[in-house]
């Protein structure tokens, strides 16, 4: 594999709706909407399975509980199964940069470096080039079992996904007239939402969403060292909370402090030279204080995911990163390896290619772990300004415009990473995709309810061990 570009064919416009308009004759949009699993389709607990046995055994089983929680929970941590059925499903051959788990909930707000709040795609452990009706599909069925899960109408449930694909189509159409230049710079900021939200919740929504904003702002660094960090013996170190958050001190009881203190600068130094002159400049103004665990999200339980506190010029100048293990992708079995040798360098470049704008110190590091064994991380702030909608709270009329968000997020990702004109002639100025993914999405929600019910069943009958609270 090698992580040189390659060649780029410039075709004209017209190429490039033909192009569009060749494959939706080759594979009709209408061909979309179908999902009937197949009679040898691969066991989705098999598949969860084998994913764990990269990961550290004793916190797969609080991946399973978290899984267990909903239907919903299960979808978020299911994204090796739906790329297995995608596979399995028709491809249009129009390649973009795919998220790889493009769920609702992996969308949200953030800080861009200049500080402004922005909304836009914020997970990238799965991202590889491939069909760009793959996000689609996952983004529109996320919609319809989280309706399910809000015990939301059938023709609720149908005008939210069917939202989600007129935004995309839409917004598709927009960017297949703009310059590359002026696609790239696009985003959308909390000042470009605000007024078209009161307009739908009024008020006293407004106020909860000002709430909400007020908290995402203080989301930062210095929040993370408030609350995941207490002095102990005049030291700074990172607290206590097993199985959720353990120091590297407590991790690994056979080290001493200054060896495994060593070794984490190496790893910085490492992931300093990804990282650009001047933001390279930044990090070096911090020294390494403590590390520790710590578990996040859902379907990423199990994966190796650090927090470091580094401190600056004093007490009140903390750092606090992520470090987060790359693995290989839940797409690679299906579209082929990454061209990146480094899976942390494959999420950070998928990341700058597909967010709006991303994290300034994001960078990654390939390093043998204390146990010897090859890994690789990718590296970010902890914490910087982030917020995620809250889907059980939100109302008819908010969940929709939440759909429309995502839907034109997603689209910009793709009209980024792969060609919007050729992409928007594909999907045509009609509405024949997007009712081919509201009865894909409502199929694939019933699919998911079932193998929900599948891992509920293997940790019931004892073929799997979860444990619940986390």
């Amino acid at each position: 594999m090698t992580n040189q570009p390659t060649p780029v064919e410039h075709l004209t416009v017209d190429q490039r709706i033909a192009a569009g308009r060749a494959a939706r004759a080759a594979v009709p949009r209408s061909g979309h909407a179908a999902w009937e699993p197949s009679a040898d389709r691969p066991d989705p607990v098999a598949l969860l399975e084998g994913q764990a046995e990269a990961r550290v055994p004793e916190l797969v089983p609080i991946r399973y509980g978290r899984m267990l929680v909903s239907p919903f929970t299960y979808f978020r941590g299911a994204a090796y199964p739906m790329a297995s059925d995608l596979s399995q499903g028709p491809n249009s051959g129009l390649e973009v940069q795919l998220c790889g788990d493009a769920h609702l909930s992996n969308f949200g707000f953030f800080a861009a470096p200049d500080r402004k709040i922005v909304f836009s795609v914020n997970d990238f452990d799965e991202t590889l080039p491939g069909p760009f009706e793959w996000d689609v599909k996952r983004l529109v069925a996320s919609f319809a079992v989280a309706e399910h899960q809000r015990g939301s109408s059938d023709k609720q449930r149908r005008r939210v996904t069917a939202q989600v694909m007129k935004s995309y189509r839409s917004a598709m159409a927009t960017f297949a007239g703009m310059r590359n230049i002026d696609i790239w710079y696009s985003r959308i900021t909390v000042d470009d939402i605000v007024e078209q939200f009161v307009s739908v919740v009024g008020k006293k929504g407004r106020a909860k969403f000002d709430k909400s904003l007020a908290k995402a702002r203080t989301k930062n660094s210095l929040k993370a060292f408030n609350k995941l960090t207490e002095v102990v013996d005049g030291e700074r170190r990172i607290v206590n909370d097993p199985p959720l958050i353990e120091p590297f001190i407590d991790l690994f009881p056979t080290l001493e402090r200054e060896g495994i203190e060593q070794f984490i600068v190496e790893q910085l130094h490492s992931y300093q030279a990804t990282l650009s002159g001047s933001r390279r400049s930044l990090v070096e103004r911090y020294g390494y204080v403590d590390g520790a665990r710590k578990v996040v999200g859902v379907g990423s339980v199990g994966t190796r995911a650090y927090i470091v506190l580094l401190m600056g010029r004093d007490q009140s100048d903390p750092l606090m990163l992520q470090c987060k293990e790359a693995q290989q992708s839940v797409l690679e079995p299906f579209l082929g390896a990454s061209r990146f040798s480094s899976h942390g360098q494959r999420v950070v470049e998928g990341q700058r290619i597909l967010q709006a704008t991303s994290d300034v110190l994001l960078g990654w590091t390939d390093t043998e772990g204390f146990d010897g064994v090859p890994r690789s991380f990718y590296i970010r702030q902890l914490w910087d300004n982030k917020a995620s909608a809250d889907i059980e709270g939100l109302s008819s009329e908010t969940m929709r415009l939440y759909a429309q968000l995502c839907g034109w997020t997603l689209a910009r990702a793709h009209a980024r990473s792969g060609d919007p004109i050729a992409i928007s002639s594909y999907l045509g100025s009609g509405d024949n995709f997007d009712r081919a993914m509201v009865t894909y999405a409502d199929a694939y929600a019933a699919q998911n309810e079932l193998d929900y019910s599948a891992l509920k069943a293997a940790v019931d009958g004892g073929r799997l061990h979860a444990e619940t609270g986390y």
